[in-house]
């Protein structure tokens, strides 16, 4: 490959100060016909409106954009130093090619010159013309040489004359489909229509056989028509498997004329190109000049001025034939600048001022090539559907670039909105390097880079390409993409992230899809309030802790004679019945009954764990409204709380200052008891909980959390020896109170004895409370057990409260120690009005009770020991997801899942990570034996891992091994996601939601379910409706061929679809009648929105 001879930049003249340029040498312009340009319009769009704005910005150029009124967000009209709109009123293209619209903006502006882009008005002589009869000049060849070479015809004959070869051809524009035909019978078919007045693949089609004849001659004429406003067209001989091969040229006004090398741009679909190379691989070096001389020879026959591309055809014998000269600047001009270090844009500009290119310091031996460069056009198109184009918002745009890289583009921005109206480029990449290999290695690894979504994009199948052997290793022509179908085994894109913020969209809008497994309806019956004496109520013990402090508060429970009761009916007696949904209105209504008749309870728990997260993600609540409103109706009776140590009310660690301030919040809202837990009775988590909840002035009640049992000889691991050392431990810490804390109820009467007994002993002042849970029935005889073993407070649920995975009943306790010495001092009466209340209200809340689903505890939990809230929410879930059948395996796969974890303490959230890793084994069809063997490959649940990272501390006894070292404990994909705002309805009815993502700001658009059922759509082809057509793209109807009642062959036509200016023929699927026509012409499609119905 030929090596650039001179320092790069050495060429270097087109940036050197412009006023000295014009007396450079013989061959330079006489010093009035230099006329600089101040002021530039580009009369086009998108990326190359940009390119042309930035090379002007680097002369000192001032720039005007205009626009259309579909492309009033489109970055090219911002990038400029002013925008005027064009074609008010007119269709998207049609704005475009409004030549009194742009000459006016021009004339209105003091606009010097105007450069056409590519596409458009670029190879329009009229718009040439008209700049020039305007006074304004155009950057590019004079309005007869673009009238000469736009004609295809007349640049044919212009390049016979000029001895370069050429293809077969009708030597005018044809006027009918007749002379197509006669020309098909005289050369034979294959032929190709091309438009006589413009290029990019408009306008052209292949025909192999007669009978597609005449439908590829209206297609290609309709497409002609609407790119360049002229729908003429010109046939050729169709020649096979050849290479595409074009020169770059350039011509100044005094006849001096340049190549700058050649560019390989075979690889196409459609007639477009899709990936281009300079210089041409492997392409013999006799061809190379004699290519080049024709395209300088055809060149200066016509007097070319200005920038210009000479294309040819090489046939796999070599021979090369023209095929037209391109007036304009291409596309891919980008390979050229990278290899030549020449700015065309900028020599273009120069050269309309009236400069010479040896001025320009551009002498054809001064030309050299610099190793390879590539171009890669990312389209809008999905390869997966024959590169049809897509439409839609970029949610997400992230570029790949470094080393060697070039971006040209122009809608590649988050947030951008790709229509079907234009072009679907999305971004040029051009990758350089010293050989074609080094530049494809970089263009690979750019592509790889990008991150885009919401539209589909070519990229993975510009990445199959580029990894392909013909192409890194050969030469390819333009049948290769034909040629190897394996290019369309794409590499599905994971988009993980984006799925994920579209769905937490959807929750935000439409809420929960989790379906509910039940039809059952809240009772139209509202409670009834028992009777309330007036006044104020009885003295409590709140009002002991008031006065006594915590530590008196502790000494008064240990003295008190009786059983003492805490009630769980505000919190945990919900939380395992009703899935925590109990609203605060409910709460408050019985407030004052259970102040007036049960101020002798040890406390009300009524908040921490879940009340906050159900408050906030169902109930729409102020979970610190509702302690202040219960605190104002219910001032006698303390309020207890669970804190999870470090955890505070969360699922994870919490900073130290976070915990702190939390518990000093929450005692001054009205909080009294913490009792502090965790769920591994990991030390360290819980001291500063302790500590945390002892600084903000309550009382600090340690629980340890129980499993196990201690009655059983032959398991040790979780020991009477191991629950008097924790519990020694927590003395030491100053704990005010020592709590058992049983979540599984997996207590025995024989094992409440044992435990409590030992602990009554080794602590005799030290007050003791138990809770539990009543899932195997056991509650009532275990916590009896537990106050004849010295305890004094056990937790209870008011009657129509509890049982199954709640807690034991409030009226059986009073009721079974009436007249003992642990008699509670309760009336049971009022028991049974406050039992009626809840009774009632329970009622209202009959979708969401575990009731629907679960009929009775099980005595299988000292089994699996599943924690009562989670065993209700397990069995919910598994109905709702269609798995109520599977429930005994699901308990079975957690009793598994525990072993596998190392027999855990399972409270929440331990008891979530053995629920997960369970899901996970029964979603997989995973024995425990299975897991533990492929645990390097498996991808576990993030909790599990976590929890195995020691995120949540460290179990009793360590870790599992070598389960633990087998598992992947990194991944290096975590997600930080913010849920910032929901945006207002829009016309499609959908909401924009906003998100923070790893500190980026994110949005997706989401369809509101409720409103799109008020709002108007066009019907979705059913893909299961037999008979039912939808657009294959989102696009216009050009043309309906059928109406109500026609008969139809499968394959017939019946509409055509023109999309970013590209047209589509839809084809009947079957063999029929017409039943419904659902579109006209203009209508607007989306993908798949219904075209016409059929029926056999």
């Amino acid at each position: 490959m030929l090596r650039f001879a001179a320092i790069r930049g050495g060429l270097g003249l087109l940036s050197v100060r412009r006023a000295c340029l014009f007396s450079r040498s013989s061959h330079s312009a006489p010093q009035n016909e230099y006329r600089p340009i101040k002021k530039v319009m580009v009369a086009n769009r998108g990326e190359i409106a940009i390119r042309v704005f930035r090379a002007c910005t680097e002369l000192g150029i001032r720039t005007v954009a205009v626009y259309s009124e579909q492309d009033t967000g489109q970055m090219h009209r911002q990038k400029a130093d002013e925008a005027y709109l064009i074609g008010k009123g007119l269709p998207p293209v049609a704005a475009y090619l409004h030549i009194p619209d742009i000459i006016k903006v021009a004339k209105d502006n003091g606009v010097d010159a105007i450069h056409p882009g590519y596409g458009f008005l670029s190879e329009r002589a009229d718009f040439a013309q008209a700049c020039s009869e305007a006074g304004v000049r155009f950057v590019g060849p004079s309005p007869e040489t673009v009238r000469k070479m736009g004609d295809k015809v007349e640049a044919r004959s212009l390049a016979i004359s000029a001895g370069v070869p050429v293809v077969p051809g009708t030597d005018s524009p044809i006027s009918s489909m007749q002379e197509a035909h006669a020309f098909a019978q005289t050369y034979g078919f294959p032929i190709i229509f091309k438009a006589a007045y413009g290029g990019g693949g408009r306008g052209m089609r292949v025909v192999r056989e007669y009978e597609e004849l005449e439908e590829n001659y209206q297609r290609a004429y309709s497409e002609a028509l609407t790119a360049f406003g002229n729908g003429a067209l010109f046939v050729e001989k169709f020649i096979e498997k050849p290479r595409h091969i074009e020169v770059q040229i350039l011509g100044d006004k005094y006849g001096n004329v340049i190549h700058l090398y050649e560019r390989d741009c075979s690889i196409q679909r459609r007639h477009q190109k899709v990936v281009e190379i300079a210089p041409a691989f492997q392409l013999d070096p006799h061809l190379r000049d004699r290519l080049h001389a024709d395209a300088v020879n055809l060149a200066k026959q016509v007097g070319y001025e200005n920038a210009g591309t000479v294309e040819f055809l090489v046939d796999k014998h070599g021979k090369h034939y023209f095929i037209e000269v391109n007036s304009r600047l291409q596309v891919e001009h980008t390979v050229t600048e990278e290899i030549t270090d020449v700015d065309l844009v900028h020599a273009q500009l120069h050269v309309c001022e009236g400069r010479s290119l040896p001025d320009l310091g551009l002498k054809q031996d001064k030309i050299r090539v610099n190793g390879c460069a590539i171009q890669c056009r990312v389209t809008t198109e999905d390869p997966s559907r024959g590169f049809q184009p897509d439409t839609g918002r970029i949610e997400v745009f992230r570029s790949g670039e470094g080393m060697g890289i070039r971006l040209d583009s122009a809608s590649a921005f988050q947030g951008a909105v790709i229509s079907p109206h234009y072009d679907s480029l999305l971004v040029k990449v051009i990758a350089s390097g010293k050989d074609l290999n080094t530049a494809a290695s970089k263009m690979s690894r750019a592509l790889a880079e990008f991150r885009v979504r919401g539209v589909k994009t070519n990229i993975p199948f510009l990445q199959n390409v580029l990894s392909n052997s013909q192409f890194l290793h050969s030469t390819v022509d333009t049948q290769f993409i034909d040629e190897n179908p394996e290019l369309f085994n794409l590499k599905p894109t994971q988009n993980r992230a984006q799925k994920l913020l579209h769905y937490l969209g959807h929750v935000m809008v439409n809420g929960p899809t989790t379906p509910i497994p039940v039809k059952a309806k809240p009772s139209s019956t509202d409670p009834v309030v028992p009777s309330v004496t007036l006044g104020d109520p009885p003295v409590g013990f709140r009002d002991v802790l008031l006065r006594d402090g915590p530590e008196g508060f502790a000494k008064a429970v240990r003295a008190h004679q009786g059983l003492l009761l805490m009630d769980t009916t505000f919190r945990d007696a919900h939380q395992s019945l009703l899935a925590t949904r109990v609203r605060t209105h409910d709460l408050k209504k019985i407030s004052p009954f259970v102040s007036h008749n049960f101020s002798n309870l040890f406390s009300l728990e009524n908040w921490g764990g879940a009340t906050f997260d159900v408050a906030m993600r169902f109930l729409s609540e102020c979970p610190w409204k509702r302690l202040q409103e219960l605190r104002a109706l219910i001032p006698n009776v303390p309020f207890q709380m669970l804190l999870r140590g470090a955890n505070a009310v969360g699922y994870t660690n919490y900073p130290d200052n976070a915990v702190f301030k939390f518990c000093e919040v929450a005692k001054e809202n009205g909080m009294d008891i913490f009792r502090v837990f965790d769920s591994l009775n990991y030390l360290p988590n819980m001291v500063l909980g302790m500590e945390a909840a002892g600084a903000a002035g309550g009382v600090v009640e340690a629980a340890i959390s129980y499993t196990g049992d201690v009655s059983d000889p032959m398991r040790q691991k979780y020991s009477l020896d191991y629950y008097l050392n924790l519990a020694d431990e927590l003395i030491k810490a100053g704990t005010h109170i020592l709590s058992i804390k049983d979540m599984a109820g997996l207590l025995k009467p024989e094992a409440s004895k044992l435990l409590i007994g030992a602990l009554r002993d080794r602590f005799p002042d030290v007050p003791i409370h138990v809770h539990t849970h009543d899932t195997a029935g056991a509650g009532v005889a275990a916590m009896l057990a537990c106050a004849e073993a010295g305890a004094d407070v056990v937790d209870v649920a008011v009657d129509s409260m509890a049982g199954m995975t709640s807690q034991p009943s409030m009226g059986a306790i009073v009721a079974c120690t009436r007249g003992t010495k642990h008699d509670t001092g309760i009336a049971l009466e009022k028991v049974f009005d406050y039992s009626e209340y809840w009774e009632v209200t329970r009622g209202l809340y009959a979708p969401f009770d575990c009731t629907a689903t679960m009929k009775s505890g099980n005595a299988d939990v000292y089994e699996n020991e599943i924690p009562g809230g989670q065993y209700t929410n397990l069995h919910f879930q598994a109905h709702s997801m269609g798995l109520g059948n599977k429930f005994k395996e699901v308990k079975k796969a957690y009793t598994e899942a525990n072993k596998l974890l190392g027999d855990l303490i399972k409270v929440t959230p331990s008891s979530k990570i053995v629920g997960d890793l369970a899901q996970f084994m029964v979603q997989n069809n995973l024995t425990r034996a299975e897991v533990e063997e492929r645990a390097d490959e498996l991808s576990f649940p993030q909790s599990v891992v976590e929890f195995l990272q020691g995120y949540i501390g460290i179990p009793h006894g360590g870790f599992p091994e070598p389960f633990r070292s087998k598992v992947e404990l990194e991944r290096g994909k975590t997600l930080h996601i913010k849920a910032l705002a929901l945006g207002d309805l829009n016309k499609a009815g959908q909401r924009e939601v906003f998100f923070e993502m790893n500190g980026q700001l994110r949005s997706v658009l989401v369809k509101d379910t409720v409103a799109m059922k008020e709002m108007k759509f066009h019907p979705k082809a059913q893909k299961s409706i037999k008979g039912q057509v939808g657009a294959p793209m989102p696009g216009k109807v050009l043309e309906v061929k059928v109406k109500v009642g026609s008969k139809v062959e499968k394959g017939q036509p019946l509409c055509v679809l023109s999309a970013m200016k590209m047209e589509t023929v839809v084809n009947s699927p079957m063999s029929g009648t017409v039943k419904a026509v659902h579109v006209e012409p203009d209508t607007s499609l989306e993908g798949d929105d219904l075209i016409l119905e059929i029926e056999e």
